[in-house]
């Protein structure tokens, strides 16, 4: 796990990001704030995590996406009395006891707790076990630019909020929001062999998603559901059935 954190510090700071993320940053007062945010048109450019640290708000993004997500935040900074900086800060994350000052994942209980200090790492907690039991997807292998956070389950994992107003992509997630069901999204899928991350998922020959993270004979799918309810999928030499 390797993270940038950045502190956002400045009187507007709060209203800064309140503007432009899928989650109500007022909720900060109750604890840490899972949130990403989008294009215009609905699409993923980054999911992180915001916490309150002393005056300043601190954002945990994967390292990947740091610089890219620094410059994108600045751009749309302009005037507002907002300074955007990298943040000496480490995160420490794990799923035994709690230590003092951290806070707990607001994705899923079983995602155990994240600490800002001056120490990173983790515990040893098999991550990728917990992410596919609760269908839970990370960025870089289930999370990339053609995500719609809704087909990711941002609405369960408590990374969206549809009453906090407007913020940018709200138009189209909303949309999403308002269908009577989505068509396509992850899923967690049950898996025999093994197939590469990120292999084509086919039934009856024909395309029906992508599978990605595996571990103890399940994945995290990503699926095109009224074809991958047909019937067993293959992936390699992995054979994939989807249960609704």
């Amino acid at each position: 796990m390797t993270r940038t954190i950045l502190e956002i510090t400045g009187s507007e700071a709060e209203s800064f990001l309140q503007g432009l993320v899928t989650n109500d940053v007022s909720k900060l007062e109750k604890g840490l704030v899972y949130a990403a945010l989008l294009t215009p048109q609905g699409k993923y450019l980054a999911d992180f995590f915001l916490a309150r640290h002393c005056d300043a708000i601190l954002l945990d993004v994967d390292a990947s996406l740091g610089p890219s997500l620094m410059q994108r935040l600045s751009m749309y900074k302009l005037r507002a009395d907002v300074t955007i900086t990298e943040s000496p800060l480490q995160v420490r994350r794990g799923t035994g006891p709690t230590p003092d000052g951290a806070l707990a994942d607001p994705r899923h209980p079983d995602m155990g707790w994240r600490l800002y200090g001056a120490e990173g790492g983790d515990d040893g907690t098999d991550w990728d076990s917990l992410r596919v039991a609760h269908c839970i997807p990370e960025t870089g292998i289930e999370l990339g630019p053609d995500t719609f956070i809704l087909e990711a389950g941002f609405d369960r994992l408590n990374g969206v909020d549809f009453r906090k107003g407007c913020y940018v992509g709200q138009e189209v997630t909303a949309r999403m929001r308002h269908k009577t069901e989505l068509r396509k999204g992850l899923a967690t899928v049950k898996v025999e062999g093994e197939a590469p991350v990120g292999t084509e998922l086919t039934v009856e020959g024909k395309p029906a998603g992508t599978l990605w993270t595996q571990s103890g004979g399940q994945g995290i799918a990503y699926l095109r559901f009224d074809r991958a309810a047909k019937g067993p999928m293959q992936a390699a030499g992995a054979t994939v059935t989807y249960t609704q």
